[in-house]
């Protein structure tokens, strides 16, 4: 027989901003955490390559990030068993026709400074000199490990009394004696305010509670898995990424993960590669490195989800009573997560959010849309 739940909160969506919503909030046991798939952080959370980079996306993904630092490097140290940062230094490389776009890194970077390509070279022995023509290096980033961080979320919103349920998309809602009613295939869930976030799914969640979409597009971006050439040892290698966008490469487990830094806008669904956009990708990343991709041991593809202005959405819609908005978190979602969480928790709940947050509500805010 399907349930009919009686909560304060409702949160669509179990990945990393829902899970970091709850584990959040002043109190959750009066929240529910629903996902449409059959395990929690399925699509973008289960499939992100996370690095946590100062100098990536614009200034309110920055200002996020250097509040998410301080929690990765001192309040998560303290709560989670192992750390969550690993050091990882990124490595920005050019060739002439890129230049400008390393120039224009390096004119608003934190922390980010310019190498000479030889040095380069010797950061990342696979990189071709011939091709290569500047370089520069944030040697303060790190890897963020995102499993521990998920289910270290969910475990302490479960403990806090939330309530985590499964298999259960939103099919219908509706606005009732100032209550939403969610219809879902495992009952009908009664709250008082719903949270969006849904990642990629979000504006038809905002369809099925007639608030108005605000234009989220969901792009795909690939993954290849390369095997390292016999005779390196890459465990010191730094991330590389090419200025203008054009591929990255990520030392893994003794593997190469090789993106072509596509952002092809898609539907909402369960991503996969498209074979010749990776391939395409892959030449434009053995143009600049001494090896040749003769094997690709495995691929995947996950959806970064933006706004228009490519700034996550958090806030109370400005139409659609007690429905709160927490998506469009891109490419960002990782490392500017456990600040977002804790600004969005303190929104939800009527608290004063955290000071170094404060300032960025209204560039956050669903209602710069309206």
């Amino acid at each position: 027989m399907a349930e009919r739940i009686e909560c304060e909160l409702a949160i669509i969506g179990a990945g990393i901003a829902g899970a970091g919503m709850a584990a959040h909030l002043a109190d959750a046991s009066g929240a529910i955490l629903l996902d449409q798939e059959s395990r929690p952080g399925h699509h973008s959370t289960g499939r992100s390559a996370a690095v946590f980079i100062q100098n990536y996306g614009n200034e309110t993904i920055r200002g996020l990030t250097r509040a998410s630092g301080r929690f990765y490097r001192q309040e998560g140290a303290r709560e989670f068993p192992a750390p969550l940062l690993s050091p990882r230094r990124i490595l920005f490389v050019c060739n002439p026709e890129t230049r400008g776009d390393l120039d224009g890194l390096l004119a608003a970077s934190e922390g980010l400074r310019e190498i000479d390509p030889d040095a380069a070279v010797e950061a990342m022995p696979i990189l071709d000199r011939a091709w290569l023509s500047g370089a520069a290096i944030e040697e303060g980033a790190s890897d963020i490990d995102v499993d521990a961080l998920h289910q270290g979320w969910l475990r302490r919103a479960r403990g806090a009394g939330a309530r985590l349920i499964l298999d259960a998309p939103l099919e219908r809602a509706s606005r009732e004696a100032g209550r939403w009613q969610l219809d879902t295939p495992k009952g009908r869930i009664s709250a008082r305010i719903v949270v969006n976030a849904a990642g990629a799914w979000a504006d038809r969640v905002a369809r099925l509670c007639g608030a108005a979409e605000v234009g989220l597009v969901p792009m795909r971006r690939s993954m290849a898995v390369l095997p390292v050439p016999s005779g390196y040892d890459t465990r010191d290698w730094p991330l590389t990424a090419e200025a203008g966008d054009n591929w990255y490469v990520k030392p893994e487990a003794g593997r190469l993960l090789v993106s072509p830094a596509d952002e092809d806008p898609v539907e909402p669904h369960d991503a996969f590669v498209d074979d010749m956009v990776l391939a395409e990708g892959l030449h434009r990343f053995e143009q600049a490195v001494t090896l040749a991709v003769t094997r690709v041991e495995s691929s995947w593809a996950g959806l970064r989800t933006f706004a228009p202005d490519r700034t996550p959405v958090a806030g109370f819609d400005a139409a659609a009573e007690g429905f709160f908005w927490l998506a469009g978190q891109g490419g960002y979602g990782m490392q500017t997560a456990p600040a977002l969480s804790a600004l969005a928790a303190a929104l939800v709940d009527g608290r004063t959010p955290p000071a170094d947050t404060e300032t960025l509500i209204a560039a956050l805010s669903p209602t710069r849309f309206s």
